[in-house]
């Protein structure tokens, strides 16, 4: 663990918002750039960028500056030259191991006649090269060129590097589908605000949302419900309408890729043993009361939930095995919330499991199954990361802890050993209303 850009020494660590993100302290305040930079000099005049403004690195950053050259195309039409030397009209990119101690820091020096970006790493580079987008004309992030804009950047010379080293989102699909077209647009916004991990919810009680070659009803079946609730969940309302969608592994590798190239390592999240309804109306032997069901059509906390069967843990392990080859990321979600002991308490197989594993009662039933997933995912050199819930019956050794209901949770974890993502709903989550009068 100590060669990990994750490591202990690395947290606690946020998560969710990147209003969160943007606590990072400042010698000065420079307003246009998100997050602020840790150091901000403002200079005198601007650099203009224009049509003959050359692009200068070295030919190991080829892809690079081929994604700054596209980018920059799209508002401005010029097609920047690149060359590998140059020091006026240009924009230089320079791997410098000593530019920043921070793997992804980075100083920018905006002169009138020239601008310069360096970094130890390509990400730094990439995060350099968004602050100088942001001190541009809010028109530069356009997709069609501004025929005659002067492209002016006020000079200045700035120092940054992330105070934290997850700085992520989470967006959950399993509930409402969103096409591979707003996901990519929504690693672009994370990228413009230097974001690094993107966890993406893809299995819920709602909807299955990845493509499992394995087990193929999982999409054909767990991926559509017969209708979603309209309004308040009080008011027991529904559409009526058909919601559904999956993505193929072809589709999540093309995603997988974008982010990449953006420095967005993507972390899926898999559902289990709770928020498990999709996948118990593909194949009802997973469920403890093994008879069919239908994908939920409610929001909430839902009593179905995988029975702890050896089999149903090969199962899920098999999914877990295509999941990994599509995904590098080093975590793994694999969710652990919200799951209702109600039928288990109640089922004499899963009572008889529990004492034929030494176990002490339905809590540590749900430790016992994290913990398969666990020395699972370890053998595949991967790292299991789960909701707050995983503390409770005891929490699986090498398990990372992402604590949403509250800070608690995270603080004992931390406390014992493990690494931590905060992610408390009261600070970072954006799905309440926004005053006390929306009801």
């Amino acid at each position: 663990m100590s060669n990990h850009p994750f490591r202990r020494q690395s947290l606690p660590v946020l998560v969710c918002s990147w209003v969160a993100v943007m606590s990072i302290s400042t010698t000065a305040v420079a307003q246009s750039i998100i997050p602020r930079p840790t150091q901000y000099l403002k200079g005198a005049e601007s650099f203009t960028l224009k049509s003959n403004t050359a692009l200068v690195a070295s030919r190991d950053l080829t892809l690079l500056t081929s994604q700054i050259r596209a980018d920059l195309r799209k508002a401005t039409g010029y097609i920047l030259p690149l060359r590998g030397s140059g020091s006026a009209n240009v924009i230089k990119l320079v791997l410098d191991p000593k530019a920043s101690k921070n793997d992804e820091g980075y100083t920018l020096k905006v002169d009138p006649s020239y601008v310069e970006i360096r970094a130890p790493k390509q990400a730094g580079l990439f995060y350099g090269y968004q602050s100088l987008k942001q001190m541009m004309p809010v028109e530069i992030y356009g997709s069609r060129p501004q025929n005659g804009k002067v492209w002016s950047v006020p000079a200045a010379s700035i120092i940054d590097s992330p105070k934290f080293a997850w700085r992520g989102l989470h967006i959950d699909v399993g509930r409402h589908y969103m096409p591979k077209s707003e996901i990519l647009k929504f690693i672009d916004v994370m990228a413009m605000q230097k974001m690094n991990t993107l966890h993406w919810h893809l299995t819920e009680d709602q909807g299955w949302r990845i493509e499992i070659k394995k087990y193929p009803k999982l999409t054909s079946v767990g991926s559509i419900r017969k209708e979603s609730m309209l309004g308040p969940y009080r008011d027991g309302k529904f559409d009526g309408t058909p919601h559904g969608g999956f993505y193929t592994q072809a589709e999540v590798k093309e995603v997988v890729a974008y982010a990449a190239q953006r420095f967005i390592n993507i972390v899926p999240e898999i559902e289990m043993p709770g928020h498990s309804q999709a996948a118990i109306a593909a194949y009802p032997e997973l469920g403890v009361k093994k008879t069919p069901l239908e994908v939920f059509t409610k929001w909430g906390v839902n009593e179905n939930v995988f029975n702890a069967e050896e089999s149903t843990v090969k199962f899920l392990q098999d999914v877990l095995d295509e999941v990994i080859s599509l995904f590098p990321s080093r975590f793994i979600h694999v969710g652990g919330d919200e799951c209702p002991k109600q039928q288990w308490k109640a089922d004499a197989r899963t009572q008889e499991l529990i004492k034929a594993r030494g176990l002490k009662d339905e809590h540590e039933l749900q430790s016992w199954f994290i913990r398969q997933m666990d020395k699972y995912l370890e053998t595949k050199g991967r790292r299991l990361i789960g909701w707050d819930e995983i503390l409770e019956g005891g929490l699986a050794p090498g398990a990372t802890v992402m604590s949403w209901r509250g800070v608690k949770g995270g603080i004992e974890a931390a406390r014992s050993g493990h690494d931590v993502v905060m992610a408390p709903n009261s600070h970072t989550y954006l799905d309440h209303y926004q005053s006390k009068d929306q009801k």
